[in-house]
């Protein structure tokens, strides 16, 4: 083979296991800023674990805080995949939608390990504004704050902008206290408790 095939070759193979890093690195990484936290674990953590090198996290990722980001974007994705289906299960009935998302939200609230909502605790975790995990995680919120106003007006609220507040307070709630009383706590009735609330402010 000559040399200007064997170079293309490598180059060819590069490229082919790029993304092959990245996705275990992103997968290793997801792992561990959700179980402990984004500040908590060091980049030589994530590529010892993932069993690639520095350099190659750094090809795919400018920088930790990149790789947060990204982390959240995927989380992002799952997050409204989850709600997307409840929706799809229900349609024409936004309360219903509602209560079956929150059912799902309780269900795993209880297992043991949850640590409630990536999104949240990245929030937490970066009160700095404009940082590239917070501004992911607020476009997160803000968006799911919008949809369950507008969730909240077609099931006919008195005021729908105070229940779907409600709502996500309540749903914020459920994923904090989730990790202070782990399973057998408040969080596996919230969607009873959401019902509720609803019930509480539609109209007659």
């Amino acid at each position: 083979m000559s040399a200007d095939k064997n170079i293309d070759a490598k180059i060819s193979e590069t490229h082919a296991t790029a993304p092959k890093a990245a996705e275990k690195i992103l997968g290793v990484a997801r792992e561990l800023f959700y179980r402990e936290g984004i500040r908590a674990i060091g980049v030589d953590e994530i590529v010892r674990k993932a069993g690639v090198t520095k350099p190659s996290l750094y090809r795919s990722f400018p920088s930790k805080d990149e790789l947060a980001a990204s982390y959240l974007r995927q989380y992002d994705r799952d997050f409204w995949a989850r709600f997307d289906e409840s929706v799809k299960r229900h349609p024409g009935d936004a309360r219903r939608q509602i209560v079956d998302f929150l059912e799902g939200v309780g269900r795993r609230s209880q297992k043991k390990g949850y640590r409630g909502c990536g999104m949240t605790n990245a929030a937490v975790e970066y009160p700095e504004e404009g940082h590239p995990a917070r501004v992911v995680s607020e476009d997160n919120k803000k968006e799911l704050r919008r949809r369950l106003r507008a969730m909240a007006a077609e099931m006919g609220a008195r005021d729908p902008d105070v229940l779907g507040d409600g709502l996500l307070l309540l749903i914020e709630g459920a994923y904090i206290s989730a990790q202070l009383f782990g399973p057998g706590g408040p969080s596996k009735a919230v969607a009873l408790n959401a019902d509720l609330l609803i019930g509480a402010s539609v109209k007659g």
